[in-house]
């Protein structure tokens, strides 16, 4: 029994096969897989000639066979998680090797290609390690080659934060695992810890080995996901000390394009530039036994930015003050990135990991656009992770135990600690945003974990794997939004009506502010969480052609500070009493979001069967149907679940000042004359210290929330092809997925006679006046994102091989996705306030999925130059508009919707990047060789926008720059890297 601290998960990689004699199965026979790198030997025994060698860490192996004193040899490389089927005959020859040349036994080449894993259920493709290293990137962080895998996008936002997503969900459903075990992030969004809001990378690419994507039908020891499954493993030290250097230099204002805002700002390029270098040293410490490995990378950024103002009403300017705010921007990024690992061979059965990861990561981000750099914010984003493994093994049974520990901590602070002014026009519209900013949180989780996986290969034509995983994390989500009080100010207004020309003098209209109640001690919302998985599966070889492959998982997982959370009583007491919510129709009941501490329990049906199949249609690997059916269970993120217990000890308030365009009658309770005194905090937590939860946000959770999961189907064929001299490897596959019980927050707020539209609306008008009694407005959280997604995925490869210089592959999707709920895929938007919940939202197009896209790749080397391309390009994706062209009788009423439009509609919304690098390695001849590369990122200097103006107009009347686009793009410019590098 086993699993990791992701949910079971295995790394390692299985050959099994056939082994003949005469042309009869083998009666008896030894298989030998010896690891040419490190010497790792495995032993089985063949039985009716079918033999099964397990847990081989992805590598070049030697497999002998030795039958009566005949023998038989190849060498082939496995990689991670895959199943390589090698059938030999004791006569020296391979029979069945569809990729690679064979050997004989004393003619070993450890340059063999890998073998095609064609009888997979799974929607996967792997990542070779020549990929890695040769394809043009500018992050260094290997998750960016996953987009060349259909099916898969990696996105770079605007700002250099990047995330990794599949098909119609959000990112939060992709797990990644290293080295088998998983790094999901259990609070924030992202899917992996680290890489919400982060332009650095989860993991150092010097370490990683290669890897393994799969879309969709994972097996049963999978966890904690209900999208796409990234496994990687990492290099491990060999029995040669091997060495390597790098130095990445780009984006220097000379070396880049102007972006689109720094052209319209006229002001040339702000500041930039792109630094990351690191090394990596590994070998033996005693020959054959033990090894190690240690890598470190670093970045050094500064990403450029524009401070650019929102529209100012008809003839007005800015103050000589604020337009000094404005103009080009830079925010420097930081990060460094350690892994070292230890191995230990004890014997042929032993095998003794130990691995630990540290990140670091300091920045200043939240700049430009109408942020000025007072407004901007600090961000620390630090993780630590160790793993202790133990794998033991013998003729039938494998064993593969981790030991986990994780510490993760991201930390957000507002730059500049004073009052915040969010300068606007008349219509409320952003203008610029100047002082103290909005965040501070202290989010993380920390923790260990157990996890075993056992295989049994005992009974032929089985491979039966069972696993179980505890693991023990403590979770928090502190923050207090916003940090620093936020004053609105009416810039006309100020400026004439009053004759203030400083922004000393402004006077605000609204101020939004965050007060601690009294009498509430620590505020940090934590929950020592406990999670335990269980799965069972069994890969079943019915014949030679067909494979079935069966599992079962269960999860389960139990948040105290959610099960446990207790109402407070008054706010029970006010919910009770507010007729407005005991109206017939009001859609909900309120008692389903009280808790008693006693009426809320962990979800329990987390049960996921999964099935895949696989039918070889002449036994030869090279035609291959496959296909498969499961169910995959996620985990509802805890800064979600936080929002119930940290909007009541935090509560935000709004108060109004009676100021000149914008009058509001003085009660001194929710509006008052405007003093400079408010500017001091103490003086705005009076104003609500006598009623403190009046006009606090109350955010309750369904007693009965469910956990997100997604049911998912796949048909398709591989096949390994000859197109004259060169062997391609391809593939076609339908895929049906389907997603539920995404989280939703809605407003519970009702009109007095239950309804939420108020009378004659169909669209707007949400109640927001309507509040608690003694309260402000009640959100309240229930399970209904969903998504839909059909799509085709089209697959072709030709390796890169000793025998053939050059590779390629070839990455075509079509998808058809739509989703009830705007930007659930792209953004993961978690709110709807247009409407009184998901049954009233309608259908649309998946924002963030474009129907077609494709990415090709090529690598060619000669004469010592490795040249490489990328291209990828993608139609324009479906975007969200809001259309209140219909006329109205009544101006008091609206005739709005919300809706989609293909953005074939707005100028230059597809997407297209073409990327070109070429190496030069120089060999010295004693062991010691230099590299220099160059790549060219965004060669045609293509501008992908990615912001457009969204609303159609009113009454009748177009809005006149309705599907133009702003200046948001996705980055790079075209841009040029140099990089230089030592190997030995």
């Amino acid at each position: 029994m086993a699993a990791p601290s992701a949910f079971a998960q295995s790394t390692a990689a299985t050959v099994r096969g056939q082994i003949t004699v005469d042309s009869a199965p083998a009666a008896q026979a030894e298989v030998t897989a010896t690891n040419t790198a490190t010497g790792l030997t495995r032993r089985v025994q063949a039985s009716n000639g079918s033999y099964n060698i397990g847990g081989l860490p992805p590598g070049t192996y030697r497999i002998d066979a030795n039958v009566n004193g005949q023998t038989a040899s190849r060498t082939i490389v496995v990689q991670v998680g895959q199943t390589a089927t090698l059938n030999l005959s004791a006569g020296g020859v391979a029979e069945t090797a569809p990729s690679g040349p064979a050997t004989t036994v004393d003619t070993v080449t450890v340059t063999a290609a890998p073998v095609f894993e064609t009888t997979t259920p799974e929607v996967a493709t792997y990542v070779s390690q020549v990929q890695i290293e040769s394809l043009p990137q500018s992050s260094r962080n290997f998750l960016a080659f996953a987009d060349i895998v259909p099916g898969m996008i990696f996105d770079r936002k605007s700002n250099g934060t990047s995330q990794l997503r599949s098909g119609a969900q959000s990112s939060n459903g992709v797990n990644v695992f290293i080295d088998g075990v998983g790094q999901k992030n259990y609070v924030l969004k992202g899917g992996i810890s680290g890489q919400d809001q982060s332009k650095g990378n989860p993991f150092p690419q010097l370490a990683i080995g290669e890897y393994k994507v799969i879309t969709s039908n994972y097996k049963a020891e999978y966890d904690q996901i209900s999208s796409a499954a990234v496994t990687a493993v990492t290099k491990s030290g060999t029995n040669e000390f091997q060495g390597q250097f790098f130095w990445d230099k780009a984006n220097i204002p000379e070396w880049r394009e102007q972006t689109p805002a720094e052209e319209r700002a006229g002001q040339g390029k702000s500041p930039s530039g792109e630094t990351q270098y690191g090394a990596s040293f590994g070998g033996p410490i005693i020959q054959d036994r033990l090894f190690f490995f240690v890598t470190y990378e670093a970045k050094e950024f500064e990403t450029p930015d524009t401070i650019a103002p929102g529209s100012l009403d008809p003839g007005f300017t800015l103050t000589p003050e604020l337009l000094a705010l404005t103009g080009p921007t830079t925010e420097p990024f930081n990060e460094d990135l350690w892994f070292g690992k230890l191995t230990w061979q004890v014997n042929d059965n032993n095998l003794v990991e130990f691995s630990a990861k540290v990140r670091e990561e300091e920045e200043i981000t939240d700049l430009g656009g109408q942020n000025t750099d007072s407004y901007g914010k600090t961000n620390k984003n630090d993780s630590t992770r160790l793993d202790l493994r133990y794998q033991w093994s013998n003729t039938d049974w494998l064993n593969d135990m981790h030991i986990t520990h994780e510490d993760e901590q991201f930390n957000p602070r507002a730059i500049t600690l004073a009052p915040g002014f969010i300068i606007q026009n008349s219509q409320r519209g952003g203008v610029l945003n100047v002082g103290g900013g909005q965040d501070y949180q202290d989010k993380g989780q920390k923790g260990w974990g157990f996890q075993d996986d056992l295989t049994y290969t005992g009974i032929e034509g089985h491979t039966l794997k069972a696993g179980f995983k505890y693991k023990d994390v403590e979770i928090n989500a502190f923050e207090q939004q916003p940090f620093n009080a936020q004053y609105s100010i009416n810039y006309p207004a100020n400026v004439v009506l009053m004759g203030n020309t400083s922004l000393s003098t402004f006077q605000p209209y609204q101020v939004r502010f965050g007060a601690p109640l009294p009498g509430v001690g620590d505020r940090n919302i934590a929950s020592k969480n406990k999670q335990y998985g269980i799965y069972f599966q069994d890969d079943w070889q019915v014949n030679d052609k067909l494979i079935v492959n069966l599992g079962l998982r269960y999860d389960y997982e139990s948040t105290p500070s959610y099960e446990d959370y207790v109402t407070p009583p008054d706010l029970v007491a006010a919910l009770r009493g507010w007729s407005n919510i005991h109206q017939p129709g009001v859609g909900y009941d309120i008692e389903d979001y009280i808790s008693t501490g006693n009426n809320r329990d962990a979800f329990k049906d987390a049960w996921q069967p999964r099935l895949g199949f696989s039918y070889d249609l002449f036994a030869d690997q090279r035609h291959v149907f496959f296909g498969g059916a499961g169910r995959a269970y996620d985990r509802n993120l805890f800064d979600y679940l936080a929002l119930e217990q940290s909007k009541s000890t935090f509560p935000t308030y709004t108060r109004f000042f009676n100021t000149p365009g914008n009058p509001c009658t003085v009660n001194n309770t929710t509006c008052f004359e405007w003093d400079p005194r408010f500017l001091n905090l103490q003086e705005l937590y009076a104003m609500v210290a006598a009623n403190p939860d009046l006009g606090s946000e109350v955010n309750l959770m369904n007693n009965d929330l469910k956990v997100p999961y997604s049911d998912q189907f796949s048909l398709g064929m591989r096949n390994a092809v000859k197109l004259g001299s060169v062997d391609w490897n391809t593939s076609v596959t339908l895929v049906r997925i389907e997603s539920h019980d995404g989280i939703i927050f809605t407003l519970g707020n009702r009109y007095d006679d239950g309804t939420f539209y108020g009378p004659g609306r169909t669209f707007g008008g949400a109640p927001f006046g309507e509040t608690i009694p003694g309260f402000g407005s009640l959100i309240k959280a229930d399970n209904g994102v969903e998504t839909k997604l059909n799509q085709l995925l089209l697959w072709a490869e030709k390796p890169l091989t000793a025998e053939s210089p050059w590779g390629v592959t070839l990455a075509y999707t079509y998808s058809d996705g739509e989703e009830n709920r705007a930007n659930a895929a792209n953004t993961d938007e978690h709110y709807v306030f247009d409407y009184p919940n998901l049954d009233d939202h309608p259908w649309v197009a998946s924002v963030g999925v474009p129907k077609h896209r494709f990415v090709g790749t090529g690598i060619y080397q000669r004469w010592g130059f490795t040249f490489s391309t990328k291209v990828t390009w993608s139609s324009p994706i479906a975007r969200d508009i809001t259309d209140c062209l219909a006329p109205t009788p009544d101006p008091a009423l609206d005739n709005c919707a919300f809706g989609r439009i293909d953005s074939a509609f707005f100028d230059d919304a597809d997407f297209f990047q073409w990327d070109l690098a070429v190496q030069k390695e120089f060999d010295t001849g004693a062991g010691l060789k230099y590299m220099v590369r160059g790549d060219v990122f965004n060669v045609t200097n293509a501008r992908n926008w990615t912001g457009f103006q969204n609303f159609r107009g009113v009454d009748g009347v177009i809005n006149p720059v309705y599907g133009d686009h702003t200046d948001e793009i996705t980055l790079p410019t075209r841009s040029f890297k140099l990089s230089f590098g030592i190997s030995w």
